[in-house]
């Protein structure tokens, strides 16, 4: 079983082919070619398959996650939207709700307000009402219907979302009119909220339609530009895309709903590092992504991936409100530029070099110091082999930017460097924080595992913040998203709501919901091609204390519910809010607000990677040399041994400092720690100055 995956990025696109059956693996990195990311893609994948003599149509697999849809949002360049929706409530996609990005700011940005997914002219109402229970209020005007459609036909719109009152509990309406769009604008992209996200919250929901709608154009044309190309190259699979729920889809549901796709690469990253952590025989895991220009973080634990919730799905400053793994950025990475601002504090980012003109030292122009600079400066990159020699450095010039930034601070250039490190580890740091201890989790019971191509330079500073004891860097860090797309399995997700009191269930409509949602995922699955037996089910319901304005997710046990089985629910919520908020009213009613069930079809799955166990530490050594370290609250220039990781056969030992090379990352190691290469290829890192939780202290910090 022959597996490709490829993770497509502003500046590179990164590939990694699997041989499954002996373990063996190839990568690849190629430019991203922006004008048509699939061109790149299809000649990265032609070029990997002749590196590793095997033949385009004998790949059995191509996996890939993608960001044509996170840039469209993000630049704001997606598709002339129409919107249809009820009379007197056209505006709900502009007014919003009362929470403002700054609440203080009378200079603040509201980013549905200045930078509108439809204009106002392109948002039409028709007649039509549901009630609260789906019942019809007042019919559909048809003959309104056609007469906007032909409007928006008229005035050049692409798009169109149909956003009408309770279709979350009867779509009726929204499918005839996705019916009559059909027959008067059959070329227009059709995205109906209840298709999308079925549940209430009316600006929510039809935010989401919106974006769908957005950059569905875009999205469906690059997948079709994809499948052909591929088809031509010879290979003789079609692609599934990476969603930013964790799992991937066909390509026609992909283009379908390509809201979905928008967190496609850092979910990828996520399941990348809980791949290498669990080979590690790791449960409890902080991934950890540094990039040029920003840094995902992930959390794992033994109940799997933690999913956002409904207040903190967020994207481009919009509401996105489909199921997605909770993934938080911020911009921290290699191009992260430091600055004295006119206040005369000293920062670094979120302003970034970016690819171009990039870190002075790349010597394509930039003239502001940043972080991969500052690593330059310290002595933690190498000019000859960075990456893997490819790429030469130029530390003249990285040293004349951090003397300027130096001369500002008063101190002299290694120590301007080391604080722009200080800053952004502690940045990073922080982040890591709010999707830990702000959400219950003890940061020192989990692993870090750290990977980008910026990420290993800076884990074990950032783990000895957090008190963390273990860093995992996987074997290729550099392209752990597109590995993470080899561990995956198809996804589908299907919701209802319910409004179910816990005093008062009815377990009867429980159990027909439950029994109509699985039917739907599995029947999809089986459409897709996949054996009954690689079919299996997870059910989940999205409860909170009545009078609470958001919920949290509670798995529910499967099987035929009875009241016993309620009971776990309804316990299980307790904890679980206990967990989120510190506390739990246990007397107060709970309300189920929607069932969930998701559908997942096994794929073949990337098990494990090899390394040599022959060999010794002193074959991968570089060279030695001197890089700077902090040492007793005082920052010295320390001798230090530089490896090549491709050497370092498993069961082998490096203790800091040290500065471990690869063609994809650089792994730093200071004083006090020691990297161990495992089995697998990871290096484990345990971190000096760290201390671990002991077995009952981990059982507590994760109670």
């Amino acid at each position: 079983m022959k597996l490709i995956g490829v993770d497509i990025g502003g500046t590179f696109t990164d590939l990694i082919l699997a041989d499954v059956a002996r373990g063996a693996i190839w990568t690849h990195k190629v430019p991203t070619t922006t004008v048509d990311p699939s061109i790149g893609m299809v000649q990265g994948v032609l070029e990997l398959c002749a590196q590793a003599g095997v033949a385009p149509d004998a790949i059995d697999q191509l996996l890939h996650g993608t960001t044509i849809a996170t840039n469209a949002l993000l630049e704001h360049k997606g598709a002339t939207v129409g919107l249809i929706t009820n009379k007197g409530y056209r505006d709900i996609i502009h007014i919003g709700r009362h929470q403002r990005p700054l609440h203080y700011s009378i200079m603040q940005e509201i980013p549905w307000q200045d930078r509108p997914l439809v204009q106002r002219r392109y948002r039409k109402v028709v007649t039509e009402r549901l009630g609260p229970r789906g019942q019809v209020l007042t019919p559909l005007d048809e003959d309104e219907v056609r007469q906007v459609v032909r409007e928006l036909k008229q005035a050049g719109v692409a798009s169109i979302a149909v956003c009408l009152l309770f279709s979350y509990v009867n779509d009726t309406h929204e499918e005839r009119v996705r019916a009559i769009i059909g027959e008067e604008y059959p070329e227009a992209f059709v995205s109906t909220s209840a298709s999308i996200f079925p549940q209430f919250r009316e600006f929510e929901r039809f935010t989401t339609a919106a974006i769908n709608a957005f950059v569905g154009p875009k999205v469906q044309s690059y997948v079709h530009n994809l499948v052909a190309r591929l088809r031509k190259a010879g290979v003789g699979v079609s692609p599934h895309l990476m969603r930013s729920n964790g799992g991937v889809a066909t390509a026609e549901m992909s283009a379908a709903k390509p809201v979905t796709l928008l967190l496609s690469g850092p979910a990828a990253g996520v399941l990348g590092g809980a791949w290498a952590g669990r080979l590690a025989g790791r449960e409890r895991l902080i991934t950890f992504d540094v990039g040029g220009t920003s840094a995902d973080i992930g959390i794992v634990t033994p109940r799997g991936f933690v999913e956002a919730s409904a207040r903190d799905t967020w994207i481009a400053g919009f509401p996105v409100m489909v199921p997605t793994i909770d993934v938080h950025t911020i911009g921290a990475g290699g191009g992260s530029i430091a600055y004295v601002d006119a206040g005369g504090a000293f920062r670094v980012g979120p302003r970034s070099a970016g690819a171009q003109p990039g870190p002075a030292c790349y010597g394509k122009g930039g003239s502001e110091p940043t972080v991969t600079d500052a690593n330059m400066v310290l002595g933690r990159l190498d000019p000859e082999f960075f990456l893997g020699g490819e790429m030469p450095l130029l530390p003249a010039q990285a040293q004349a930017v951090l003397a300027g930034l130096a001369e500002q601070l008063g101190m002299d250039a290694p120590a301007a460097a080391a604080a722009v490190l200080t800053i952004i580890n502690h940045n990073m740091a922080n982040a890591i924080r709010s999707r830990t201890v702000q959400k219950g989790h003890d940061p020192r019971a989990f692993a870090l595992v750290a990977f980008g191509g910026a990420g290993p330079l800076h884990a074990v500073d950032v783990a000895r913040t957090l008190g963390i004891p273990e860093v995992i860097i996987p074997p290729f860090p550099g392209i752990t998203s597109a590995l993470g797309l080899l561990t995956t399995d198809l996804k589908y997700d299907q919701i209802k709501n319910q409004f179910m009191l816990n005093t008062a269930p009815d377990l009867a409509r429980l159990n027909a919901d439950l029994a109509t949602l699985e039917q739907s995922v599995r029947a999809q699955l089986l459409a897709d091609g996949l054996a009954p037996a690689q079919v299996g089910v997870l059910r989940m319901a999205d409860c909170r204390y009545v009078g609470q304005g958001y919920e949290l997710r509670v798995n529910i046990p499967a099987g035929t519910l009875d009241d016993a089985a309620l009971e776990q629910v309804w316990q299980s919520f307790h904890e679980i809010h206990a967990s989120e908020y510190g506390h739990a009213f246990h007397s107060n009613p709970i309300e189920l607000v929607n069932l969930r069930v998701v559908g997942v079809g096994a794929l073949p799955k990337l098990q494990h990677t090899s390394v040599p166990a022959a060999g010794s530490v002193n074959d991968a050594v570089l060279k030695l040399g001197a890089s700077y370290f902090a040492q007793g609250g005082e920052l010295q220039q320390m001798p230090t041994t530089f490896y090549r990781r491709d050497r370092l056969p498993a069961g082998a030992s490096v203790a800091g400092p040290a500065v471990i090379f690869q063609k994809d990352s650089t792994t730093v190691l200071p004083p006090d720690s020691v990297a161990t290469v495992d089995a697998s290829g990871s290096l484990l890192i345990q971190v000096g100055a760290a201390q671990p939780l002991a077995a009952g202290q981990v059982a507590a910090a994760m109670a």
